[in-house]
């Protein structure tokens, strides 16, 4: 495994061309200055449409706006997450955040401005303005918002506490990237060092139980200390979460975030039902894992060290992208084209340095290209991660190509299924060409795992959200004392009685980033659900499937997302593809017991 002390050390290949947005700062600055100026002119439109002629104007000036700001903001936050401690890229980051409030003020005067037209007023704006056809669709959309708008007045108040609002989980990115220090653990040579992340998922898989307990203790040890800092931007992001819900007049927080997308309220509902009939299979993979490790007690500590030993091999970077285009050739010679033009272009960062932004992501540019960020450890696990973050990026490049720049984004309920088809795609072609037994079994432990953290962790992290934002529409308290014993009595129930919990065990939800973005981890798992059917019946050979897969990639959010997949053959307001994983699952635990 390659580590870097510092980026300069970083092969250039394996680096982000961040010039393919601005060769400079300079120029930055002046798309900046830019955007400042036409924020200005978008203030002017307001009090005076009064025909679908200036109607047309003010969207085709937004939307000029809209492709400008994301230019400034996508470099400013790329840069910034390169070196979380440099000084110069946080300050661009604060300065792009301030101007993105400046665009919602000027901008905050037009959807009450909408919802107050009467419909025959719109439809015949549009009839008038040819040019209005482009922004049709979204402009009828709108109307579904009518009873959850504020006044004017209301409106421009909010957007300009904009960045105060998002404040929580700015301070928890700070706290999280910048600032932890986790405790130490003894390296090879019997010394003590600090632990990094990266450090951390490899230790946790180390075949020697101490070392893994040290490594565990390490890394915990820093959110235990700050529980209760942390369990202050947590309570203000879901208390802000389900004010501005109420504010807005809809049932309930979580009914807030699935409206936009016409998700039902059911879907998640029935995730969690069905989930939680299901978790007999979980528990026989934990009865499994504590009879194979052999120890009396099942720890914490234990749940991510392979149970097969001797099998674990290193998968360096170039290793693991001719991998994973050798998986990927399913989807067809284009698909394999554009994956290795992203890697010769520079579309990746590759490595963990210091003060890099933790975990992977995948952010589309439209106009530009995707921007994936890696810590890549040369292990099996960076091979599924570099395998999933290519899925988004995949998606982000056909839908930018395929759909003008206002359906060119695709939303967060589809997000993960072009991801996760990649993986079961890789998982099929690894056990397919499983050198022996025993590395055959080491995979399916290794799928088994990422189903678990994929789908089970999610869903117990969905019921967390749902049940802390009710806590706080009921006014009950949340604290640290609250957050853990939740989160202590889910662990249990979805892991099973054979796993002994830690004193940490309780703290998990002090380090889930995703807890500030609400009610958005569910989709990992209705996602996984989704992408599952559809790589199964693409690795059948069913060229229709395929044909509408790649459609799929290609549509951003030219459709609602129920629909979007319905077009891809997957029916997610009924519980069967939910069904089928969790048979999927239970089939992979069988033959893991059996082998």
């Amino acid at each position: 495994m390659n580590t870097y002390n510092s980026r300069n050390d970083v092969p250039e290949k394996e680096k982000w061309n961040l010039s393919d947005i601005y060769d400079s700062i300079e120029e930055w600055e002046e798309d900046y200055r830019k955007v400042e100026e036409l924020t200005k002119e978008l203030h002017s439109f307001n009090g005076n449409i009064k025909d679908g002629k200036a109607l047309y104007n003010f969207l085709h000036k937004e939307e000029e706006v809209e492709l400008l700001f994301k230019n400034v903001y996508v470099y400013a936050k790329l840069k910034g997450d390169l070196d979380t401690r440099e000084t110069l890229a946080q300050s661009l980051l604060e300065k792009a955040d301030q101007l993105g409030v400046k665009v919602n003020s000027a901008t905050s005067f037009f959807t009450p401005f909408l919802l107050g037209l009467e419909k025959d007023t719109l439809e015949r704006f549009i009839q008038d303005e040819t040019g209005l056809d482009y922004f049709k669709k979204d402009l009828y959309d709108a109307f579904r918002y009518k009873d959850h708008v504020l006044t004017k007045e209301n409106e421009e108040l909010l957007s300009q506490l904009g960045e105060s609002l998002s404040s929580p989980s700015r301070t928890f990115g700070m706290i999280n990237n910048a600032d932890i220090k986790f405790g130490e653990v003894t390296n090879d040579d019997g010394e003590k060092v600090e632990l990094t992340r990266g450090q951390y998922s490899k230790l946790i898989e180390d075949e020697d139980r101490t070392k893994r307990e040290e490594a565990y203790k390490a890394y915990y040890e820093p959110y235990v200390q700050l529980k209760n800092s942390i369990a202050s931007t947590l309570s203000s992001a879901i208390k802000t979460n389900v004010t501005l819900s109420k504010l807005r007049h809809y049932p309930s927080a979580l009914e807030k975030s699935l409206f936009g997308k016409k998700i039902p309220k059911e879907v998640y509902e029935n995730l969690i039902q069905t989930t939680r009939a299901n978790l007999d299979s979980m528990y026989k993979y934990t009865e499994l894992r504590k009879e194979t490790l052999a120890v009396d007690q099942l720890r914490q500590y234990d749940l991510a060290v392979p149970l097969v030993s001797g099998v674990k091999e290193d998968i360096p970077y170039d290793e693991a992208y001719e991998t994973m285009m050798k998986a990927l050739s399913p989807l067809g010679n284009d698909y394999l084209q554009v994956l290795k033009e992203m890697k010769d272009s520079r579309y990746i960062d590759v490595r963990e340095t210091p003060g890099k932004r933790s975990g992977a992501y995948n952010l589309g540019l439209y106009g530009t290209h995707p921007f994936v960020l890696l810590n890549h450890q040369d292990d099996l696990d960076s091979l599924f991660t570099l395998a999933h973050e290519m899925g988004h990026a995949m998606h982000s490049y056909y839908s930018n190509k395929h759909q003008p720049q206002i359906t060119a984004g695709y939303t967060i309920f589809v997000a993960e299924v072009a991801s996760t088809v990649n993986e079961v795609l890789l998982i099929n072609y690894l056990l397919k060409n499983a050198k022996n037994k025993d590395y055959r079994k080491y995979l399916l432990n290794h799928f088994i795992d990422q189903f678990k953290g994929t789908f089970f962790t999610q869903v117990m992290f969905a019921e967390f959200e749902k049940k802390t934002h009710e806590r706080a529409e009921q006014g009950e308290p949340l604290n640290a004392e609250s957050f853990s014993e939740l989160y202590e009595a889910l662990f249990q129930e979805y892991n099973g009685e054979a796993l002994l919990l830690e004193e940490e065990t309780k703290y998990g939800w002090a380090r889930i980033p995703h807890f500030y973005r609400p009610f958005y981890v569910y989709q990992y798992a209705t996602g996984f659900a989704a992408a599952i059917d559809i790589a199964n019946k693409i690795m059948s050979g069913d060229e229709e499937v395929l044909a509408n897969y790649l459609e799929f990639l290609k549509s951003g959010s030219s459709d609602y997302p129920i629909e979007l997949l319905k077009k891809a053959g997957v029916d997610l307001t009924s519980p069967e593809p939910i069904e089928n994983a969790l048979n999927l699952f239970k089939e992979l635990v069988e033959e893991f017991s059996a082998e």
